[in-house]
């Protein structure tokens, strides 16, 4: 009966302080202040951005409710190189950007020293209101980073030309073949675009990634090979390239078309805009840009037409939904204000102010509501099964660069897919 008792009343503390011993007001998801709101302090965000307009809104909701608190966002030019000086310097930032890929470089371990461990019940962060995927834990099961935007792969859809056309959005492989042979039929050049001027952030990479990473997500035999380089793990890569290869040959791409849009952002939009192309490759992060380049293209002010963000089906069972964090915020434990810098945190990391960001931002939320921006929508209806989370299965950084030197080289031309999985482990 005592250890019944007692398994009881653990299991009820363990129940208050998953909740964070929450107040009434912040269980319905409402913040509640829980310092004096007259403080007055400053707080700084550095980051790599040249403006958070997002962050600043965020700012302003804060200041309803403590007045006093200063807060601004300042970027540090060469960020990647100058985050740890700035972080021991006079003016230590409060909080600062920080990316998946800095977990396993050794050039940012000492960043991480100097982190707090936002996990701590004592701080009362919601986590729970983030994608378990999104949340990165190291060997003591800390965590030291919470994202505040995440990202994915996909093509922007131009849904006015599939219904005018009378097709649909298609959802697996053959479909999206068919499409495109449609389209061409009808008169349309280019029935998927995307950038290909370079290597970095081509299309074909973001075509190929998703399906690499699903085809090493369950072998971890596999994704050991893939992560030390080893050219065994080069046969893995054959599936997504040949999927590169197979839109480029069948005519659903034209590489040299898409060789003349300039950047994989702003260029890449203005394209899109222009109405005629179906079907755009491109990553979350391009996204972000759409809203505030609807009235800089002059083609779509003039003729404006709804769009969506959506997979780009693989297989015969659709699309990948690859969940990674874009943009995470980490805690200076060593700053000036820690208990407000807490107290901004705690405000910042809830359903409500993360999908206002994400909004203003115009960048996947990383909160489960993927319908509060209605352009990702699609990528709230990928089934689990179909959702992978790079970060959380120890996908690392070289393994990203095989596949994208080896998808770029195959998309034009410059060598055969054997030739790519041979050289699995030398692409630089």
């Amino acid at each position: 009966m005592r250890k019944i008792i007692c398994s009881i009343l653990v299991l009820s503390v363990l129940s208050l302080t998953a909740c964070g011993s929450k107040a009434p007001e912040e269980a319905k998801g409402e913040f509640s202040p829980s310092l004096d709101t007259n403080t007055e302090c400053s707080l700084t965000v550095a980051g790599s951005y040249d403006n958070f307009e997002a962050l600043e809104a965020e700012f302003d909701r804060f200041n309803e409710i403590y007045p006093n608190v200063q807060l601004s966002y300042v970027k540090l030019d060469d960020y990647n190189n100058v985050l740890d000086t700035a972080l021991e310097g006079d003016d230590k930032p409060n909080i600062f950007f920080t990316f998946a890929s800095m977990v396993d470089d050794e050039k940012y371990s000492h960043i991480f020293t100097l982190t707090e461990d936002l996990s701590d019940s004592a701080l009362g962060l919601n986590l729970g209101c983030i994608r378990e995927g999104l949340i990165y834990h190291d060997d003591e099961n800390h965590v030291m980073m919470v994202p505040v935007f995440s990202r994915s792969y996909g093509m922007l859809v131009n849904n006015d030309l599939f219904e005018k056309e009378g097709l649909k959005v298609p959802t697996t492989w053959n479909e999206l073949l068919d499409v495109c042979e449609k389209f061409k039929s009808k008169g349309y050049a280019n029935p998927m675009m995307g950038y290909s001027a370079g290597s970095s952030s081509c299309f074909m990479y973001t075509v190929a990634y998703p399906m690499f990473v699903a085809s090493l997500a369950e072998k971890q035999e596999a994704l050991d090979l893939a992560n030390n380089l080893d050219p065994a793990a080069g046969e893995y890569m054959r599936p997504a390239l040949e999927a590169v290869d197979n839109l480029v040959q069948s005519g659903c791409i034209d590489i040299a078309e898409c060789d003349k849009i300039e950047d994989n952002y702003t260029e890449v939009i203005l394209r899109f805009f222009e109405g005629d192309v179906p079907m755009m490759i491109c990553s979350g992060d391009t996204v972000s840009g759409t809203r505030k380049r609807e009235t800089q293209s002059e083609a779509f002010s003039q003729n404006p037409f709804s769009y969506t963000f959506s997979p780009i089906p693989l297989t015969d069972k659709g699309g990948y939904f690859i969940d990674s964090p874009s943009v995470e915020f980490s805690v200076n434990k060593e700053c000036e204000n820690l208990d407000m810098t807490n107290e901004f945190m705690r405000f910042l990391i809830t359903n409500k102010e993360l999908d206002e960001m994400a909004s203003v931002k115009r960048l996947v939320t990383p909160t489960s509501d993927l319908s509060f921006d209605a352009v990702y929508a699609p990528f709230g209806q990928v089934p689990a099964d179909r959702t992978i989370s790079p970060e959380v299965i120890g996908v690392t950084d070289p393994l990203t660069v095989q596949i994208k030197g080896a998808a770029y080289q195959v998309g034009k031309g410059e060598i055969t897919i054997d030739d790519a999985v041979s050289m699995y482990g030398t692409f630089e």
